[in-house]
């Protein structure tokens, strides 16, 4: 009889006493454990069963679960006898910053504050414990009636780490969930600078002078830099998307997606949930599931958009919207299918995101949107050059999302964007000028905040165009033709049908004295350039290509 399929469970204890559906990720404990690593940082995107493994670590290793093992077992680390024996005999202090969510830094560090008193109170009976002194419950006093300044706070888990050692007898374990979910909100709202001291000073305080530690795991979706907050933590074990380590701990194999299927009647689905969500590649393993869109078709039983709705994806669409041309003509060709090859780096530095399409591209691959297909290694290029990586959209779910986001970068602001595209193919320049004069009336500071390169609207206008027409057209922005490199070309897949040239051009207040003189000055490239050879070579009659001038001075538009 199938198990029970629930959506959102993430608390480990009540995920198999109610018998729902679990893939068994139990020797990830095992796995970890003999690694003898001190402090473990590990990376995986959002939905991955991070948050559940930490629930099971702590359900595991916690003293307030001593001798209640029977929820292990018929799960495969209960067949190791000598981790029977090792459950249950850690005192372990457990946390998770994903609510971290705010929109400056006071309230920031007001939430971490709650979060990290809300632990003081599950161990508030250490007041009463002989083995603290006076003193430390009075620090304990403060931290749980919010009188802590913030040095205090900010040195809070080294301190209960300190009396729980001295309560138990035994070092402790630190559990730290979604560790960098304040500082990708800090970035993205504007107070990322704020945030780094006071962060660094709690790591290190917690991770790297902590003579009370056993062992610790943080999780995240990236691995920031060691510069901004890891500066003294040199003993720390980073497992990344590209690491081989605890490769099949987080997320689902086709082996188990598989089994899912077949235990929840879908087994003729196999083909379709591949083709849909297969994708994911940690280290050498490929063909990794995300278990959100496998645990959501297994509850549903049809193909959706399920892991890409989970969340706004706000640091994403910023970056992406707000990045320059060419980083937009990049993520226009992954959306086509092709491959990007280019340095990366994992070690993300947020205050760098902006100007850096690495970086850009780096922040895609930690959080599941890219893919790595292929490495350059050490020793295979010079000393002086970085090694490049082959990245491509994960899967087709991936793909639905970016497309959403981008038709809603145009939607939010201008309406009924099928308007522009319906005019343009019917040859309505009319129709065409008063749609951009409203685009750019309502978006043209929405994709430029802080920067006026034009381009930047512009190539983000060709992404909007490709959502739209991807179906019946091939749509391809700045790429050689004739003499020169074009704009915009919207080559039909039928022939019968117009081809369409755009150029786009800055009024050169110069050369040019009004609008219409850059439109005559774009369509003239168009002509002199040879753009429409590469179209007239495929086979479309030159009668069936058209050519626009797009000509911009500010927000004054006009198409011709």
């Amino acid at each position: 009889m199938a198990r029970t399929v629930a959506i959102g469970i993430q608390n480990f204890e009540d995920l198999i006493q109610k018998n729902c559906f679990y893939v068994d990720k139990t020797m990830f404990i095992k796995e970890w454990w003999e690694s003898e690593d001190s402090t473990t940082l590990i990376t995986r995107p959002r939905r991955f069963g991070k948050t559940l493994n930490i629930s099971m670590l702590e359900r595991f290793f916690s003293l307030n679960y001593a001798n209640q093992g029977e929820v292990f077992e018929g799960l495969s680390i209960w067949q190791e006898e000598k981790y029977r024996d090792l459950q249950g005999t850690y005192p372990v202090i457990s946390l998770s910053f994903a609510r971290v969510k705010e929109t400056n830094l006071e309230n920031t560090r007001a939430r971490i504050y709650e979060i990290i008193g809300e632990v003081y109170d599950t161990y508030s009976f250490l007041r009463e414990s002989e083995a603290l002194s006076e003193k430390d419950k009075d620090y304990m006093d403060r931290i749980l009636k919010g009188q802590a300044d913030e040095v205090e706070i900010t040195s809070a888990l080294h301190q209960l780490s300190k009396f729980l050692y001295q309560h138990y007898g035994k070092k402790v374990i630190i559990l730290l969930d979604e560790y960098d979910t304040p500082m990708q909100e800090a970035y993205v709202k504007g107070f990322w600078d704020g945030l780094v001291d006071y962060t660094r000073s709690m790591f290190n305080s917690a991770f790297k002078t902590n003579p009370y530690l056993e062992r610790a795991i943080m999780t995240g979706i990236t691995r920031v830099s060691k510069e901004s907050i890891f500066s003294d933590l040199n003993h720390l074990e980073v497992v990344t998307t590209t690491t081989d380590k605890y490769a099949t701990a987080f997320g689902f194999t086709e082996e188990e997606v598989f089994a899912a299927l077949e235990e929840c009647g879908l087994a003729d689905k196999k083909a379709a949930v591949k083709s849909w969500y297969d994708g994911f590649i940690f280290g050498s393993h490929a063909d990794i599931y995300n278990p959100w869109s496998i645990i959501n078709f297994l509850d549903k039983g049809k193909i959706g958009v399920y892991w890409a709705n989970t969340s706004s994806n706000s640091l994403v669409g910023k970056l992406l919207r707000e990045g320059d041309s060419g980083l937009k003509e990049q993520f226009e060709r992954l959306l086509l299918g092709e491959t990007l090859v280019t340095p990366i780096d994992e070690q993300i530095i947020y205050n760098q995101l902006t100007g850096s399409d690495k970086a850009v591209w780096s922040l895609l691959v930690a959080s599941g949107y890219l893919k790595v297909l292929s490495a350059e290694e050490y020793g295979e290029f010079e000393i002086s050059q970085e090694p490049k990586y082959e990245l491509t959209l994960t899967n087709s779910e991936v793909e639905v999302m970016f497309r959403s986001m981008v038709r809603s970068w145009f939607q939010e602001t201008s309406g009924n964007y099928n308007e522009f595209i319906k005019s343009m193919l019917s040859g309505d320049k009319k129709a065409m000028n008063a749609y951009m004069k409203r685009v750019l009336r309502d978006v043209f500071s929405y994709f430029d905040t802080g920067n006026r390169e034009p381009e930047r609207f512009y190539h983000g206008f060709v992404l909007g165009l490709l959502v739209e027409l991807q179906q019946e057209y091939i749509v391809t922005s700045n790429r050689e033709s004739g003499f020169g490199r074009y704009d915009v070309m919207i080559e039909p897949k039928d022939k019968c049908k117009d081809a369409i040239i755009l150029e786009f051009k800055v009024q050169d207040d110069e050369d040019e004295e009004t609008l219409k003189d850059t439109v005559a000055a774009a369509l003239k490239q168009i002509e002199e350039k040879q753009y429409a050879a590469q179209l007239e070579s495929r086979g479309i009659p030159k009668e069936h290509i058209r050519s626009y001038g797009i000509a911009f001075q500010g927000k004054e538009v006009l198409i011709g």
